[in-house]
C-alpha cells in the first residue's frame, strides 16, 4: 500500500490552518493595513525608467548594500548597528525563531498580537506561550509577563510596538522592565513606527539583548516585501546564517532604493493617513453602538454588537475590513479597519452606519 501525504506531513503541520488572505475583488480594501495612496504619474514614470536598468539575468546583490544604506539614513539606524533584510518581516521572524529554537526553548509574546509570531513558531516547532493583555485597555499585564519570564526563561520575546491588532503602544517603562528582566532576546517589532510617537531604534546598544524590526510595507511599499532587523553584530552575524541567499530580488532592491530616495512623498502620505485616522476614530465613536479605540498605527480596532454579521454585510456591500471575532477572547465582536483615503473612509462609515441601523 502506498503511503499518503498524511503519513509523511508532520502532524503539527496538518493541524494548522494556513494564513488566509481574502480576495477583495472590486471591494474597497480596508483589511490589510496598506497605504491607500499611489504615486503620481511623473514619479511612477521615473520609477519605471529605473527598473529598465535591472540586470534580471544576474542574481541580485546578496547583501542588498545600497538598500541598507538608504534604510540606515531614512530610519535613523545607529552606525554601530548591523542590519539584516528580509522578504518582509515574516521572513525575519522565521529567521529569528530558527536561530533561537532548541529543545525546551520558549517564545513568549503578549496576546492578542501579530499572528505570525505564533504561526511561525508552530511551523518551526518552537514552544509558544501567549500572555493575555489587559481587558479593554490592552495594556501589558506586567505581573503575568514578568512571572512568565521568570518561570519559562524565554529564548525569544516579541513585542509589537504599536501592537497589532489593538493599535496601542505599550508603556515605555513596561517594555524596559521586560528587556531588563529577560535573559533571552527581545525583539521590538516597529512595523507601525511611521504612525507612532516613540521608537527603540535609537536605544539599540543600550541593552545587550535588544533588536528592532521594521518594514517598509506600511509606508506604501507593501508590494516590495521588505523588512529589516537592526541590532548588534554579535547577534545578527549568527541570525544571518538562516537567511536564504539572494532573498531580496533585483526589482525589489531597485524599487526600494528609488522609493527611499523620494522619501518625502512617503512622509507626506504618512501625515495624511495620521490626519485621516484622527478623523475616522472620532466619527466611529459618534456612531451609536460602536466602541473604537485610539490607535498609533494605520488602523482602528472597534467593537460592535454582532461583528461577524456586520463584517459579512459590509463585504456584500463591497467594503472589506478585518473580522477578529473568534481569534482571541479579548477581541470578542471586534473588527479592524485600515485607514483609507477620505473617500474610502466616508464610504465605509456610510455603509457601516446603514448596516447597524438595519440590524437594530
Amino acid at each position: 500500500m502506498n503511503n499518503t501525504h498524511k503519513d509523511w506531513i508532520r502532524p503539527e503541520i496538518q493541524q494548522l490552518t494556513a494564513y488566509h488572505v481574502p480576495d477583495p475583488k472590486n471591494a474597497i480594501k480596508l483589511d490589510a493595513m496598506e497605504n491607500p495612496y499611489q504615486w503620481d504619474a511623473e514619479l511612477t514614470q521615473k520609477w519605471l525608467q529605473t527598473l529598465q536598468t535591472a540586470a534580471i539575468n544576474r542574481y541580485p546583490d546578496p547583501t542588498a548594500y545600497k538598500v541598507k544604506e538608504q534604510l540606515r539614513q531614512r530610519m535613523q539606524i545607529p552606525d554601530t548597528m548591523d542590519v539584516i533584510l528580509g522578504n518582509g518581516s515574516d521572513e525575519l521572524i522565521q529567521m529569528l525563531i530558527l536561530s533561537l529554537n532548541g529543545k525546551g526553548r520558549v517564545l513568549l509574546a503578549p496576546e492578542p498580537s501579530f499572528v505570525m509570531y505564533r504561526l511561525i513558531a508552530q511551523v518551526v516547532g518552537m514552544q509558544y506561550i501567549g500572555i493575555p493583555l489587559g481587558a479593554n485597555d490592552f495594556k501589558l499585564d506586567m505581573f503575568a509577563m514578568l512571572e512568565a519570564i521568570e518561570t519559562h526563561q524565554p529564548a525569544l520575546i516579541f513585542l509589537a510596538y504599536p501592537n497589532n491588532p489593538t493599535g496601542n503602544a505599550f508603556a515605555l517603562e513596561d517594555i524596559e522592565d521586560i528587556i531588563e528582566t529577560s535573559t533571552g532576546l527581545v525583539i521590538i517589532d516597529e512595523a507601525y513606527a511611521p504612525f507612532a510617537d516613540n521608537t527603540f531604534m535609537s536605544r539599540l546598544g543600550e541593552y545587550p539583548n535588544l533588536l528592532v524590526m521594521r518594514t517598509v510595507s506600511k509606508l506604501g511599499l507593501a508590494g516590495l516585501r521588505l523588512g529589516l532587523l537592526a541590532g548588534p553584530h554579535k547577534w545578527l552575524e549568527q541570525i544571518d546564517k538562516t537567511r536564504l541567499p539572494y532573498n531580496i530580488n533585483v526589482l525589489s532592491q531597485l524599487s526600494a532604493i528609488f522609493a527611499l530616495q523620494h522619501y518625502a512623498v512617503l512622509e507626506k502620505q504618512t501625515q495624511q493617513i495620521k490626519a485621516n485616522r484622527a478623523d475616522l476614530v472620532e466619527r466611529l465613536n459618534n456612531i451609536n453602538g460602536i466602541q473604537a479605540w485610539t490607535s498609533q498605527a494605520n488602523f482602528i480596532l472597534f467593537r460592535v454588537k454582532n461583528a461577524q454579521a456586520v463584517f459579512e454585510h459590509l463585504k456584500k456591500q463591497e467594503v472589506l475590513i478585518k473580522c477578529l471575532q473568534g481569534s482571541h477572547p479579548l477581541l470578542d465582536n471586534c473588527l479592524r479597519v485600515t485607514i483609507g483615503t477620505p473617500d474610502e473612509n466616508q464610504a465605509f462609515l456610510e455603509t457601516l452606519s446603514k448596516t447597524l441601523s438595519e440590524m437594530n
